[in-house]
């Protein structure tokens, strides 16, 4: 019995082998990973799905987040990409912000980025409508370690004091260590992984100023009136939805629509002080609105709104693109589409 089904196995093998490399090698294509992120295009949601707000006003139109999708490379994706002429590779290497980081290390820090970017939404929009606001929690994590940096700290660990002194924002940590000397080691308290421990760093000198060569990331969390909590997905990450956030949530807190009625795509991030700030992927996030038929995008001032422009020249958009430097200057020019 068992010869019979060894002799059938083999002779099926010898029979099809060709066609079985084949489809081993394409398996291996398409498992194999590689060190690029490819991007596959950008698309459009509405921000107002991803807030839960107890009392909010409802809007006529629509505040929308654009963003990038893009996936993992494997020597399949990454052939394809040149096959494809909408997908573009980008190399991990331009995520990390030193060789020693690992894919859990940025994905930390995109996370991160999105929870204070989600913060300072929150904060702007709730101070510009005069609604209730207080700080409820405010931790420090490390989310950049200097390839200078002569330490043992580790992206993601929260840093509660220097030595002896309480960090309680990076200004504090900035001043505490200009206190110290060049090649003088600091103690560092932080918890990591649920547990409070004790690393250390050594001070270096560059530009005439002293470095510990980590920076720090806030996340302040707040306590407001209406209550408010965010529904994202584990997959979506990063700052670049802060402009929009804030927008979205001010409009919820507001009698007025500043949405008048459009479909408002928009990409940016936001500061504690309401500064936007430039962002990656900007044609494929315009495209992206084109696609979804948006009758305004907002784009950050500078490069992000020059790249705009140029991208509805060449491909002949009409959508109307609106230059954005704050919070107070988009709501301003949102006011003038009424």
């Amino acid at each position: 019995m068992f010869n019979k089904i060894y002799n059938l196995i083999k002779k099926y093998i010898r029979e099809n082998f060709v066609e079985m490399l084949i489809y081993l090698a394409l398996l291996f294509m398409i498992l194999c990973p590689v060190d690029y992120y490819i991007i596959t295009g950008g698309g459009t949601f509405n921000a107002e799905k991803r807030v839960k707000m107890d009392t909010s006003y409802k809007s006529k139109g629509s505040l929308n987040m654009s963003y990038v999708s893009e996936i993992k490379g494997t020597i399949f994706t990454y052939l394809l990409s040149y096959v494809v002429p909408s997908f573009e590779r980008e190399s991990i290497e331009e995520y990390r912000t030193n060789e020693e980081e690992s894919i859990t290390d940025i994905q930390f820090r995109n996370n991160l980025w999105l929870k204070q970017t989600n913060n300072n939404a929150i904060f702007i929009a709730y101070s510009k409508a005069g609604k209730n606001l207080q700080e409820k929690s405010h931790k420090n994590y490390v989310f950049y370690i200097d390839e200078q940096a002569d330490t043992n700290l580790k992206v993601g660990d929260e840093l509660l004091k220097v030595d002896n002194e309480e960090i309680k924002e990076l200004s504090d940590l900035k001043k505490y260590v200009q206190t110290k000397r060049k090649k003088e080691q600091v103690s560092l308290t932080v918890i990591r992984n649920k547990k409070t421990i004790k690393c250390y760093a050594k001070i270096y000198e560059e530009n005439n100023n002293l470095y510990v060569g980590v920076s720090l990331l806030e996340d302040i969390n707040y306590i407001t009136n209406p209550s408010i909590s965010f529904q994202f997905k584990d997959s979506e990450s990063g700052p670049s939805g802060g402009l929009i956030m804030s927008l979205q949530i001010y409009n919820m807190l507001i009698k007025e629509d500043i949405t008048h009625g459009l479909k408002i795509v928009g990409t940016g991030t936001i500061s504690k002080d309401g500064e936007v700030g430039e962002i990656d992927g900007i044609k494929h996030k315009l495209k992206g609105a084109v696609k979804n038929k948006a009758d305004v995008f907002l784009a950050p001032a500078g490069r992000n709104y020059e790249e705009a422009m140029m991208e509805k020249k060449k491909n002949h958009y009409k959508i109307k693109i609106i230059e954005v430097k704050t919070f107070d200057d988009a709501i301003k020019k949102l006011n003038t589409l009424s």
